[in-house]
C-alpha cells in the first residue's frame, strides 16, 4: 500500500498513510531489538524523523503531531542528513517519478529537517561523487559503531531505555 501511494498508483488519507510508515516501523521493532542485542549494527534509511518532516510540509500539519506516533521507538545512535538540492537530484535521473520529489514540496520538507537537526547529527552534502560521499558515510559508520558499542538504546523522543 505504501509503494503503491509512493509512486501515485493509490490516494490515502494523508492522517492514514503518516500513521502507516509509523506502522511499518513499529513492526520492526522486535527484529531490530533482537539483531541489537546479537550485536548487529543496524543503518536504517528514512526512519522516524523523514516521516515526521515530511507529513509536516503539507497542510495542515505540525511537527508535534507528526512525532507522536513514533515516540518510544528505538533512538539511533547517529543520524545522518543527506542534503542534496533538487536540481542535482533532476541530474541523477529518475527524480519526480514518486509523489514528493516535486520542488515545492522538497523545500518545505528540507526547511522542517533544518527545524528538526540537533547539533548530533552529520550533515553531508552529497553533491559529491559516490566514491567520496560512500567513504565519508563509512567514516562516520565506524565511529558510531565504536562511540555506541557501551552505551545503553534509547527511546526516541523521549527519557526511557530499552
Amino acid at each position: 500500500m505504501i509503494n503503491d501511494y509512493l509512486a501515485c498508483k493509490q490516494d490515502v488519507d494523508d492522517h492514514a498513510v503518516h500513521l502507516l510508515f509509523s506502522a511499518n516501523r513499529w513492526e520492526r521493532v522486535s527484529m531490530m531489538l533482537k539483531l541489537l542485542e546479537q550485536g548487529t549494527s543496524l543503518i536504517v534509511d528514512r526512519y522516524a524523523y523523514s516521516g515526521v518532516c515530511y507529513t509536516a510540509a503539507k497542510r495542515g500539519f505540525d511537527m508535534s503531531w507528526c512525532k507522536q506516533p513514533d515516540i518510544g521507538l528505538p533512538r539511533p545512535d547517529t543520524i545522518v542528513y543527506l542534503t542534496l538540492s533538487s536540481e542535482a537530484a533532476a541530474k541523477r535521473g529518475n527524480y519526480g517519478e514518486e509523489r514528493y520529489e516535486q520542488t515545492d514540496f522538497q523545500k518545505k520538507v528540507a526547511d522542517n529537517f533544518a527545524a528538526l537537526t540537533e547539533d548530533s547529527w552529520k550533515v553531508i552534502d552529497a553533491d559529491k561523487s559516490i566514491e567520496n560521499l560512500q567513504a565519508e558515510l563509512l567514516d562516520i559508520c565506524k565511529e558510531t559503531i565504536k562511540r555506541s558499542s557501551d552505551q545503553p538504546l534509547y527511546k526516541l523522543w523521549t527519557d526511557g531505555t530499552y
